[in-house]
């Protein structure tokens, strides 16, 4: 064991630590039925949860996706390409008027699911529809909302090929990353992760 490094700086609980440093996390709208229509939403603290069809997502109960999805029961996740941050980005859009309705939504391209009730975003190289499994609440002022992947697409392009070249297909066909706590970016580099011999999952 070594010395701690000399530019280690231990930070305080004044402010949490993820508007400290960057950290990249995968970029997705989440959409869910609202009243008679449908809401998007930008969600960057997500994962699958575990190997099995499960994915979820940080909300705060304080948003209508995290009510929305409960009521439902269901939610879609679209992982936008590149070209699609600004379309993403949109879906941010704050609500106005005494309706609290998302105008901008109206205008942004999406198709309907194909198993479930719900809309998935056009611009995106991977669709997953979720029925809720459960929602944690509990994380300060954060809720885990968790789903069972009911359906999933993709574009042919995305995927990978048996005895294909990873690198190549990546570099056609980029990946869009959240680096929070408010930059973007365009995965096109990536090299083979040098797992040790006799690694298993």
């Amino acid at each position: 064991m070594t010395a701690a490094p000399e530019t280690l700086v231990t930070l305080g609980p004044d402010r949490p630590v993820w508007e400290r440093c960057f950290t990249v996390s995968p970029l997705v709208v989440v959409g869910t039925r609202e009243g008679e229509g449908w809401n998007l939403a930008p969600k960057h603290m997500v994962t699958p949860l575990g190997w099995e069809g499960h994915f979820g997502f940080v909300c705060t109960p304080e948003h209508a996706t995290y009510h929305n999805a409960r009521e439902e029961g269901a939610f879609t996740v679209s992982f936008p390409r590149p070209g699609g941050v600004v379309v993403a980005s949109l879906t941010a859009t704050p609500r106005c008027g005494g309706d609290g309705e998302k105008p901008v939504l109206d205008d942004i391209p999406t198709f309907p699911a194909r198993e479930l009730e719900g809309i998935l975003l056009e611009d995106a190289h991977l669709w997953l529809e979720c029925e809720l499994d459960r929602t944690v609440d509990g994380f300060g002022s954060a809720s885990l909302v968790a789903g069972r992947v009911v359906a999933a697409h993709a574009r042919e392009e995305s995927m990978r090929v048996s005895g294909g070249d990873d690198q190549e297909r990546i570099r056609r066909h980029p990946l869009l990353a959240y680096v929070s706590p408010d930059r973007w970016a365009e995965i096109r580099e990536t090299d083979s992760f040098p797992f040790p011999e006799g690694f298993r999952r």
